[in-house]
């Protein structure tokens, strides 16, 4: 089955397929592109695969493969740059130098034109902004790849910021997205690291993440989610969302006036208390995580804010994570194997919630998880710091290829960030002491017999639908096995690798034979010195050689350029 069927093959998307294999050309991965057998499946020849030079040019060739990669996602635009910042997140998918590199990605894209803003701001809303606001700042706050942020002041007197997604990004990232899932079906089929990354899932993954991110109305939700979180926490401050300007393509929320808690001069200058700040932080964030199972999914200092009264106000709501009742009981007992160092409660953990391929080495695993705790033996609990115990062993998924839920290693992520900024605000800050009282609640939690009935009472009934079923599974089991019905639906792997690189060798072996032949007749028709001539030789002869010589040269350098002799 062609691949590329399933995208809607216009000219667009002709042009930004050749867009892409011509800057990933560009930063040094013309191998890849070329062991994707792109041209085989897109039809469009082999031009699709050389509109650049085979290599890097030097300059960018003294560069590592990660910067090469996070220098193209740039310059491919605002869906692959979204993808690495999401990749950033997932050192459990692909190496710690590529998380560490797509990082530092950020959006370099020029503003929208305020008449572009106005007209996307009034298809939303019906109005024009005159009638919405009585003033509506013209240059922007913030200028993303998605979206751009503008202040305003509302008819009503309250001071707002203004969320806009860019006019037209929905078409460009729908494009892209059938791009990459025709780029991960081919990883898949013909890279051998392929398997072991998941792109087809990764790439599902990612589209699912970035049309909820696109869609404000969604992000405005979950703000008032987190605002009833935290109705009677008087150290969290959460915007309001002015919901009758608020769709879709834009979100108006309040305006914060506070500053950014990495503005330390500045908090101290205004009398702030570092250390409480610090505290406030970490209960907050491990109230979002541990009570109510939805947490802010990137807070960096960027998106974090101080209120008087040392109040932690958190912006930009596009990126969150989400733990049900039972993957927090699994968190929770995670850590507490991790805290206790019972290797075998974590190894036991990580073969339930963890995707363990069967390469996997058990006895390695357990080795270098007995060490990794033993580091941390003789260490009182209070001195243990939290961010870089996960840290380590975020690590050793890593190494094993060790898959967890994308909302886990988020967490993993956003944890290691709190606890990093906790440290800055006070060097004595202690995410562990912080972490016992959630811990000690969650156990409480398991054990109250209330509970513990409830647990009881789903896995009857889940037992009891398996058993009412059962019957008639087997029933349909045994008719089908008589009428002959049965199928066993087997999948190779790998025989696609193997099917394309024989077209290629009978290609080149028609060639060949095509060019012998061309010799061979042009040689016989020299012999016969017949008329007409060119330059003093038969014209069929010296053409058939001209030919021939062409089409070998053309064959010599497809093989060279493949790296296979």
């Amino acid at each position: 089955m062609l691949i590329f069927s399933r995208i809607n093959r216009n000219i667009r998307s002709i042009r930004r397929y050749r867009n892409i294999l011509g800057i990933l050309i560009k930063y040094g991965f013309g191998q890849v592109v070329e062991q994707l057998n792109i041209h085989y499946y897109l039809e469009l020849g082999r031009k699709i695969v050389t509109l650049g030079a085979s290599s890097a040019p030097r300059e960018i060739e003294r560069l590592t493969q990660p910067e090469r990669l996070r220098m193209a996602m740039e310059e491919l635009g605002p869906t692959f740059i979204k993808l690495g910042q999401i990749l950033s997140t997932r050192p459990d998918l692909i190496p710690h130098e590529f998380t560490e590199e797509f990082g530092k990605l950020q959006d370099k894209v020029p503003s929208i034109s305020l008449e572009d803003i106005k007209a996307q701001i009034q298809r939303e809303n019906g109005y024009p902004v005159e009638e919405i606001f009585d003033d509506f700042s013209p240059e922007p706050i913030a200028a993303a790849s998605i979206a751009q942020v503008h202040r305003g002041r509302l008819r009503t007197g309250e001071e707002v910021v203004v969320k806009v997604r860019r006019p037209g990004i929905e078409k460009v990232i729908e494009t892209d997205l059938d791009i990459m899932m025709g780029l991960a079906y081919l990883i898949e089929r013909h890279l051998p690291s392929g398997m072991i990354y998941d792109p087809i899932g990764l790439v599902k993954e990612f589209r699912r993440t970035i049309h909820r991110e696109m869609d404000f109305s969604r992000e405005g939700h979950t703000i008032d989610r987190f605002s009833a979180n935290f109705e009677e926490n008087d150290t969290v401050y959460v915007p309001k969302v002015f919901w009758e300007h608020t769709g879709e393509a834009v979100l108006t929320m309040e305006y914060v006036d506070g500053i950014k808690v990495s503005h330390f001069d500045e908090l101290l200058e205004k009398g702030y208390d570092l250390p409480t700040i610090a505290s406030n932080g970490a209960d907050s964030f491990l109230t979002q995580v541990l009570v109510h199972g939805l947490f802010h999914g990137d807070p960096h200092p960027g998106n974090i804010f101080i209120l008087p009264g040392n109040t932690i106000c958190m912006l930009d709501f596009g990126m969150v994570g989400r733990l049900d009742e039972d993957l927090r009981y699994q968190l929770a007992d995670l850590l507490l194997a991790l805290l206790q160092r019972d290797v075998e409660r974590v190894i036991n953990y990580l073969l339930y919630s963890g995707d363990l391929t069967d390469e996997i080495n058990l006895k390695e695993l357990r080795r270098d998880l007995s060490e990794f705790i033993d580091d941390y033996y003789e260490v009182p609990l209070q001195e243990i710091n939290a961010g870089r115990l996960l840290g380590k062993f975020v690590e050793i998924l890593t190494h094993y290829r060790i898959r967890f839920p994308s909302d886990l290693m988020l967490l993993a992520k956003a944890l290691v960030t709190v606890d990093g900024l906790g440290r800055q605000l006070d060097p004595g800050f202690n995410m562990t002491e912080h972490l016992r009282p959630f811990m000690e609640k969650l156990i409480r939690e398991r054990v109250n017999p209330a509970n513990i009935s409830r647990d009881m009472w789903r896995i009857v009934q889940s037992y009891s639908a398996l058993f009412r079923n059962l019957p008639k599974d087997m029933k349909e089991f045994i008719n089908r096995v008589n009428r002959n019905k049965f199928k066993i639906d087997l999948e190779h792997q790998g025989l696609e690798r193997l099917i394309t690189m024989m077209d290629k060798s009978s290609n080149r072996l028609s060639f060949s034979l095509l060019i012998a032949a061309l010799v061979v007749g042009s040689s016989l028709i020299m012999l016969a010195n017949k008329g007409p001539f060119v330059f003093g030789f038969p014209m069929l002869g010296f053409f058939g050689y001209s030919i021939a010589a062409f089409l070998g040269l053309w064959l010599a350098i497809a093989i060279l350029r493949s790296g296979r002799l």
